[in-house]
């Protein structure tokens, strides 16, 4: 790409602003990090000491009364904002990046895909997790039919966190969107959709384990897709022995996979996915690739190891760039949200009532 970037508007700069968003837009070819929009001191301080040349504005409508100025919008304020935010950016003209869940229901999401439609712009749901090292190499072991027919995908997103950590995400107050089910189950969720395709019936069973938790810190999603594929998914924070990530069962073999994807613990740790970072940017040591086999447990040897693919988070801005220059695919529609967030409504619905609800 050649020519002057695109001029980038990052509402938000907690943990989704300036660990993801705010990194991965500086290292992408076409897009420049013009300004943040944070009204803590201490962040707007972290915004210029990490990017000297950023501006920073203390609330979004500061920024919109530039909108003239800028080309993106990328929204990673708490999710009780995005749906206003959302429409008050495309209502002013600017294509929009907005962090996961787009919305708290798959109805606001729509509302705001028809909006972007009629406006002629770019509405793109920031779902990371589709570049997870382990997700594309499960992806293609699929395209390959390594596994033959797939029966069950396992899928586990935990964490051990006995004690709450507070914060709107663990909010019991339901305007804020928080818990486990729209936090980690949009991701597991939407990794399952890409993978097996729609949902037909979905049981859920979401708890309150931890003494003063407000909302699930543990919970289990089980879908069955029109395909026949049953998916389990697994999102906890009371996990005291983490399991695998994937276990994948087919027709001919089973694919086992433990650890998380490096990535957001390199970000973390200040690691950049550009030329000045490391050349080996989301891959992982051979002792952590997952195994292919059957008959036998991997952990007593069954089966052979697989080659884990790198993970890539910088291609989610990238094919964002590109379609704003080139015209390019959004790499993940809100009309896909909206499909995941219909899971994420019932999974709520057969928790609440005990009951498996028919999609």
């Amino acid at each position: 790409m050649t020519g002057t970037p695109l001029r980038v508007g990052l509402i938000g700069y907690g943990l989704a602003g300036s660990v993801f968003h705010a990194p991965l837009i500086a290292a992408t070819e076409g897009l420049v990090l013009d300004t943040v929009v944070t009204s803590n001191h201490e962040r707007q301080e972290q915004a210029r000491a990490e990017f000297p040349d950023v501006r920073v504005a203390a609330t979004p409508d500061d920024l919109l009364a530039r909108a003239d100025e800028l080309d993106l919008v990328v929204i990673a304020s708490p999710n009780k904002t995005h749906v206003p935010l959302a429409t008050a950016a495309l209502k002013a003209g600017l294509p929009v990046v907005v962090d996961k869940p787009v919305a708290g229901t798959a109805a606001e999401a729509r509302e705001l895909a028809a909006l972007a439609e009629e406006r002629g712009l770019l509405l793109s749901v920031f779902q990371n997790r589709r570049w997870d090292n382990d997700f594309l190499t499960l992806r293609g072991l699929l395209a390959d039919g390594e596994l033959g027919d797939v029966w069950r995908f396992e899928s586990r997103f935990e964490r051990w966190r006995p004690l709450p950590k507070g914060g709107w995400r663990e909010s019991g107050d339901p305007a804020e969107i928080g818990g486990l089910l729209y936090d980690l189950g949009s991701h597991v969720v939407d990794q399952a959709l890409v993978l097996f395709g729609p949902v037909v019936s979905v049981y859920a069973e979401t708890d309150v384990r931890r003494p003063g938790a407000e909302t699930d810190d543990d919970t289990f999603i089980a879908l069955t897709h029109a395909s026949g594929v049953r998916s389990h998914l697994h999102v906890s924070a009371t996990t005291a022995q983490l399991g695998p990530r994937f276990r994948v069962l087919g027709s001919k073999a089973g694919y086992v996979k433990y650890g998380l994807d490096p990535q957001e613990a390199a970000l973390k740790d200040g690691e950049r996915p550009d030329p000045s970072g490391p050349a080996d940017w989301g891959t992982e040591p051979e002792e952590l690739w997952g195994r292919v086999g059957s008959g036998e447990s991997p952990l007593t040897g069954g089966g052979g190891p697989v080659r884990t693919l790198p993970g890539d988070y910088p291609a989610y801005y990238a094919a964002v760039a590109k379609a704003l220059i080139d015209g390019g695919p959004n790499p993940v529609t809100a009309v896909e949200a909206a499909a995941a967030l219909d899971v994420l409504e019932a999974a709520r619905r057969s928790a609440r009532d005990k009951v498996a609800v028919t999609l």
